[in-house]
């Protein structure tokens, strides 16, 4: 449905996810996440040892409690299991949620998603070795609520921090 179109003038109107591998010392910390294609704000995270689409599910439901999105939101993704499960395809569906699914194979339709764990990696998991999994997660998590979305400047965005673009949407709504 997006057809690379990752620019939305709307919060809300479509969201991207996937999933990363965070190495600990324990083994795979897998996070999932679900940013905002107008805002670029991460609004919904998970964490777990385990790959599989309860991961998935709980960043989709952080991010509608959240966020509490209208009806007909796109939420994007790749092709992953977890993602193709019925699961969550019926959690959509009962949401009024439309799926959109990259080509199979085509990194490029997820690259926003892509890209903020390309900045995670950079900025936050590379810089270190993380012992646990409970010590990555606590990282990870202050990285997304202390730097990400309210300091991190994005391009795409004016040069502003995702939360700050969000509150000028918000004083400021279109017409």
């Amino acid at each position: 449905l997006l057809a690379r179109c990752f620019s939305f003038d709307k919060p809300n109107a479509a969201w991207v996810g996937d999933i990363t591998y965070i190495p600990t010392g324990e083994g795979w910390l897998y996070c999932a996440v679900v940013k905002d294609l107008c805002t670029k704000q991460i609004v919904g995270y998970a964490f777990s040892h385990h790959i599989d689409t309860s991961l998935t599910l709980a960043a989709l439901d952080m991010a509608i409690r959240r966020r509490r999105p209208q009806p007909g939101l796109i939420f994007h993704s790749d092709r992953g299991v977890q993602y193709a499960a019925n699961a969550y395809q019926q959690r959509l569906a009962a949401l009024g949620i439309r799926q959109s699914m990259s080509r199979k194979g085509d990194p490029y339709d997820n690259a926003v998603a892509e890209n903020f764990f390309s900045c995670l990696k950079c900025e936050c998991v590379h810089l270190r070795h993380f012992a646990s999994r409970a010590q990555a997660l606590a990282d990870v998590f202050a990285y997304i609520e202390t730097f990400y979305n309210p300091v991190r400047p994005h391009s795409s965005i004016g040069w502003r921090p995702p939360d700050a673009f969000a509150r000028t949407l918000s004083e400021h709504p279109a017409a």
